[in-house]
């Protein structure tokens, strides 16, 4: 094996030399009796540098954007709504929320329909005219419902934002059409 490395280590160097042969080779003319001993090519000891990989801890200064959650107290609308044949009420806050980009938006529920044991919280998002630079915006309302246990489906009004949070919510762009559907629906609450 170390015969095969000393062979290739010659045949690396001989290869990556220019080498242009000027004159032929011509042996001398020798007449000995002479008797040899085989020879030995080189061998080489190639110590590789000892590599660890793992992790250090440094202080360094990254940007951070911060966005401040304060508690506020404001007015929320409520709706406290009355089924026949239903157990116990639970209240419940209805949220909608669409992450944007570009421009600032404002998202509002305008309506929640039942139909049989569904509601569909229906919101419209509308872009406004401030920019946003490249930063992201989450817009949201809410509504409280003391309601029974039903499945609620949020309806967006608008164009979706190109965002994966926003793949929760479902987008359209005609609401009457997708009112037209529904059967047996009743609006409980209408802004």
């Amino acid at each position: 094996m170390k015969n095969f490395i000393g062979i290739t280590m010659i045949i690396l160097l001989l290869s990556s030399c220019d080498v242009q042969q000027k004159k032929e080779a011509k042996l001398p003319d020798v007449d000995i009796d002479v008797e040899t001993k085989a020879g030995q090519l080189p061998t080489f000891d190639i110590d590789w540098a000892d590599v660890n990989v793992g992790t250090k801890t440094r202080k360094v200064t990254i940007p951070k954007v911060v966005i401040v959650m304060e508690e506020e107290e404001i007015e929320v609308p409520y709706i406290d709504v009355d089924m026949p044949n239903t157990g116990e009420k639970e209240e419940l806050t209805l949220t909608v929320e669409a992450e944007v980009t570009d421009k600032e938006h404002s998202i509002d529920i305008k309506e929640i329909i039942a139909s049989n044991d569904k509601l569909y919280v229906i919101s419209e998002l509308k872009e406004l005219d401030q920019e946003l630079g490249d930063k992201k915006l989450r817009v949201s309302d809410r509504i409280i419902l003391n309601a029974p246990d039903l499945n609620v489906k949020h309806i967006i009004m608008g164009e979706k934002p190109d965002r994966v949070f926003n793949d929760q919510f479902k987008y359209v762009k005609d609401i009457d059409s997708f009112k037209s559907k529904l059967k047996k629906s009743k609006v409980i609450f209408s802004k």
